[in-house]
């Protein structure tokens, strides 16, 4: 680990699974957090079950999903229906700064081991909890997937073509985004703990961070009296700024402004176009969009799409290829930027993931630590946490 690790020396319980938990945690241990994941003895969090499994020459097969969002962490296991367990887990969490777990409401607290259990032994606990809908409220006790938070919160409803039915975004958003939230306050409730010796609960649902994340939607309802709608590709307030179909595939433009739709006229050698009444502000392009898009697609199916990105490209027109993940990963601003990273996995087997994708100064992000096995770090958790901690008083 990096001797810069902005999170250095902050130690994390994690009782996270699947995806919301385990990402938030991830955020953490890749800035130097001390992050150990509790999971259940003989199976442990579900996604390591998931495939891509990749096999060694033994035959050890280890999941990519869960290396992907458990690289830089330890792994305890207990099993939370064991007295003895729980009673070493308790020790634990009084030794942690924070708390992350993502079960249903109310099932921290069962084993006294919720907020209020904790805090008063450990005033400067920070302690988030992650669910669908948040520890209170008429939805509360609900299970929650990324796709049904997808579609409660709104998202679904401005996804897709506006000719086709709902569509979930191909990214979890709903855990990932909560992930984000989660782990911004966890940092923010930190920085105040060390100047007042408090910690703070946090109650983050992934519906309140979807809605958090769609204010230009929730806005345009305030200020129109009437939702978004799916528009596929297409923007409600900007034209051209949309996926157009080239002679041999699609690509993207975004012309967000008059002087950036002069540029298109341009390069489509339409002049025209600029004092075309249909067209001449954002307002009516955007009004108009689908007989723009008419316009300008007969001409663009007359170029390849690498012929009119390099053209828009030059005239300094926003454009893009439509990448898929295979293309991205090797894309050359994302090895620029050292995006894609070789990670070896507990059974030896070296694959490939992703860093942590922002630069901050004084701080390098490393793979430190291989994702863990189920369990691996137990002893050695308890060793330094809780006898560490012992001895000290």
């Amino acid at each position: 680990m990096s001797k810069a690790s902005l999170l250095e020396g902050v130690r994390v319980l994690e009782f996270g699974q699947i995806a919301a938990g385990p990402f938030t945690g991830s955020l953490l241990a890749d800035l130097g957090a001390d992050v150990v994941k509790v999971e259940r003895p003989g199976t442990g969090d579900g996604m390591r079950q998931w495939p891509p499994l990749t096999a060694n020459a033994e035959g050890e097969r280890y999941s990519e999903n869960f290396a992907s969002l458990n690289r830089n962490k330890r792994s305890v296991a207990f099993d939370l229906s064991d007295s003895g367990d729980l009673e070493r887990l308790s020790g634990l969490c009084r030794s942690a700064d924070v708390i992350l777990e993502n079960f249903r409401p109310g099932v921290m607290q069962r084993k006294g081991l919720g907020y209020d259990d904790l805090a008063a032994d450990n005033p400067g606990l920070v302690f988030c909890s992650i669910s669908g809908y948040g520890q209170t409220g008429p939805y509360s006790n609900r299970g929650a997937f990324d796709v049904t938070v997808q579609a409660i919160s709104g998202l679904m409803s401005v996804t897709g073509e506006d000719t086709g039915g709902p569509v979930k975004c191909g990214v979890p958003v709903g855990d990932f985004g909560a992930g984000l939230y989660a782990a911004y306050c966890i940092v923010a409730a930190l920085y105040k703990r060390d100047t007042t010796g408090r910690g703070a609960f946090i109650d983050c649902s992934m519906l309140g961070s979807l809605v958090g994340i769609a204010a230009l939607q929730t806005s345009e309802y305030f200020g129109t009296g009437q939702p978004a709608k799916r528009l596929g590709s297409a923007h409600p307030r900007n034209a051209p700024y949309q996926a157009f179909r080239a002679a041999d595939d699609y690509f993207v433009i975004a012309a967000g402004n008059d002087k950036l739709w002069r540029s298109v006229c341009d390069v489509v050698s339409m002049p025209d176009l600029v004092e075309d009444p249909r067209f001449t502000s954002q307002e009516l392009r955007a009004k108009n969009q689908k007989e723009l898009e008419a316009i300008l697609e007969d001409v663009f199916r007359t170029g390849s799409a690498a012929h009119w990105i390099d053209e828009m490209v030059n005239h300094g027109v926003p454009a893009s290829p439509i990448n898929d993940y295979s293309e991205v990963v090797e894309d050359e601003q994302v090895r620029h930027l050292g995006l894609v990273r070789e990670l070896e996995l507990p059974n030896g087997v070296t694959t490939r993931t992703t860093g942590f994708p922002v630069g901050i100064s004084g701080h390098d992000f490393t793979l430190y630590r291989s994702p863990p096995r189920l369990g691996e770090h137990t002893d050695e958790v308890i060793a330094e946490w809780v006898k560490a901690q012992t001895a000290k008083v």
